[in-house]
Order: structure tokens, then sequence, then C-alpha cells
């Protein structure tokens, strides 16, 4: 067994030091060191967008980023969204759309979903489905998804 690293880095604002194996995805430590389990495993591989975060600014794959390599930076994920006890306006547009069934995805799909309205406020539909291509949802159609995030993104808040 390899010896464990500490990480120092920056979660939905807040400073936090945790312990990692060297190989531990950062998914994997974001659930099993943090207990946060929004993001979800759908793949393992990066292809369905289950475990989105945002690094840096950056929309990434949490299940193919090491635990390690967020050292020093910045990380928002699914429970850094909402704001206090106020779901976030791109969640609001979920649950008024139905845009969600089993859940599995509705994270990843929120959290790029917001990655998307950090760089355009207010994005085309095309845009919409250009940048969610990489989430995948076997439950829903995507219609309700693409509507949510267009409706999101009339709300000024949403880009808070």
């Amino acid at each position: 067994m390899s010896e464990r690293v500490q990480i120092q880095a920056t979660i939905n604002g807040e400073p936090v030091q945790f312990l990692a194996e060297p190989r531990q995805s950062l998914l994997e430590a974001l659930r099993d060191e943090l207990g946060m389990t929004g993001a979800k495993e759908g793949c393992g591989n990066g292809n369905c967008g289950a475990c989105n975060v945002i690094l840096d600014g950056r929309l990434v794959d949490s299940c193919i980023v090491l635990a390690a390599e967020v050292e020093g930076r910045l990380l928002t994920t699914i429970e850094g969204i909402a704001q206090g006890n106020h779901l976030h306006p791109l969640q609001q547009a979920f649950l008024e759309e139905a845009a969600l069934q089993c859940g599995v995805c509705t994270p990843g799909f929120i959290v790029a979903a917001k990655a998307l309205l950090d760089r355009t406020p207010h994005p085309t539909e095309d845009q919409v489905r250009h940048w969610l291509a990489g989430n995948l949802c076997r439950c829903t159609g995507y219609d309700k998804i693409v509507r949510a995030v267009l409706r999101a993104s009339e709300s000024t808040e949403a880009n808070a």
C-alpha cells in the first residue's frame, strides 16, 4: 500500500485538507474522504459527465482527475452550487422543467450547465446542446434539460 498524500484545496469556497492515495481519483476522494456524494460515478472513464466538477473555472470529469492534482486549486462541486439554503436558479429550473428522473446524471448536468453559464451567460439552444453533449442520461429526454438551462439563463442570478 502506498503512502497517502496530504492535499490542500479550496472546495466550494472553503479551504479543505484531506489525505488521499496517490492514485485515487478526485471522484473517489470527494465521495470517500470528504463525504461529498453529489458527484456520481457513471462510467469511470470520463465519458458520461455524471461526476462533473469545476476545477479552476474549467469543467472536468472528476473520475479521470487524480485527487493529488487539486493541490492548491479551486474546486466547485454540486454541493457548492446552491446559495446557502436557497437553490441556485439552475437547480430550481431543473425542478420546474421536470428535467430529472433517477438523479444519477443530474448533478453532472447542473455543474456542466453552471460552467456554461459562467462562460456564456445567455447561450443559444444550440450552444447548450453542444456544451452538454458530454453528459449522458438514460432516463430523460434532453429537451427538458435544455429548456431548464435556457430558463435559468434568463435569470441574472444564474450567473452568480
